[in-house]
């Protein structure tokens, strides 16, 4: 047991000066390498190309896509910033739209003095009907009544139709199937003995020629001298639209079917197109079917008088029916 014990020893102790022997003898300073060494080195060599490229390659990879989804992020998020300056930009021109409709509008009040106005916004039209009627978002609690006179800042489009407690239909002026007419005056301006004299020529707007977007007004008498672009507003002579709000200008006139009167085509004031923004305008006095001539305050909603108070008289005047075809 001793020799074996003994020889295992020795086998380590010459290991330990052999490893001591080759350690001082590679420390050294050497011009080439031994074949050992080569072969060594060059198997590492080849092994470490062997993964090392592919590991480079994935890492790469890997460092792209990070790259790409980075650039993704950066796009998104400038894109929804595009998104949201394009939104507000469109909010910002819709309410400079508005703002510059409510201008109009105010200057249209300060013009029409002799009226009592209430601003409404339009808040729905059926493409179907969309020449015939509206809606508004004022009704008989904010004072609307039937029959009332409605108009933009540039001019007359219609009267209410029916009221309900917040919201009215207007029925417009282009609608083709209305039975209501307008009475209308169209303003003539002569030249006599160098003073201008202005001159009113009744009639009445019957129709809407949808073809030519134009109003016929009818009914005017043959011997008046009417021409291109002359003013037409409303005469108020049929005791519900007040006088003097704008309809339109003359395109031309011609004679109607029988030679008896003239007929003229007006191009209307109003924008049928844009409507966003109206006025409704209340009459101080208005006719009554029965002839009498009340305030407007004595209507009820659906333009009709109110029951008077027992005890209390009644105040009103009593005047003559407007002939010409039951114009407004």
């Amino acid at each position: 047991m001793s020799f074996f014990g003994n020889k295992r020893l020795i086998i380590v102790l010459v290991g330990l000066v052999l490893l001591i022997a080759v350690m001082g003898f590679t420390s050294k300073d050497r011009g080439a390498l031994t074949w050992p060494e080569k072969f060594l080195k060059d198997t590492f060599s080849v092994v470490q190309g062997i993964f090392y490229t592919p590991a480079q390659a994935f890492s790469a990879f890997v460092q792209d896509v990070r790259d790409a989804y980075h650039v993704y992020e950066e796009n998104r998020v400038l894109k929804a910033s595009l998104d949201q300056y394009a939104q507000v930009t469109a909010q910002l021109q819709l309410l400079e739209a508005e703002n510059e409709e409510l201008r109009k509008q105010l200057d249209a009040k300060k013009t029409l003095t002799g009226f009592q106005l209430r601003f409404a916004e339009v808040v729905a039209r059926s493409s179907e009907y969309w020449n015939n009627v509206l809606t508004i978002d004022k009704g008989s609690k904010s004072g609307i009544k039937k029959d009332m006179a409605v108009i933009t800042n540039r001019g007359l489009i219609g009267r209410v139709q029916s009221v309900a407690n917040f919201s009215s239909t207007v029925e417009l002026l282009t609608n083709v199937e209305a039975t209501n007419h307008i009475s209308a005056v169209i303003i003539g301006k002569q030249v006599v003995n160098g003073t201008t004299v202005y001159k009113q020529m009744n009639g009445i707007i019957e129709e809407y020629d949808s073809k030519a977007n134009m109003l016929i007004m009818r009914r005017i008498p043959l011997g008046e001298k009417v021409e291109p672009n002359q003013q037409v507003l409303t005469s108020g002579l049929g005791g519900v639209i007040p006088r003097g709000l704008p309809i339109g200008h003359v395109v031309r006139v011609q004679p109607d079917d029988y030679g008896l009167t003239q007929t003229a085509y007006i191009q209307a004031s109003a924008d049928f197109g844009q409507l966003n923004q109206v006025m409704v305008v209340e009459r101080e006095l208005v006719v009554t079917p029965n002839g009498d001539l009340i305030p407007s305050s004595q209507l009820d909603e659906t333009g009709k008088p109110m029951a008077p108070t027992p005890g209390i008289g009644s105040n009103t005047q009593k005047t003559n029916p407007t002939s010409g075809g039951g114009g407004q």
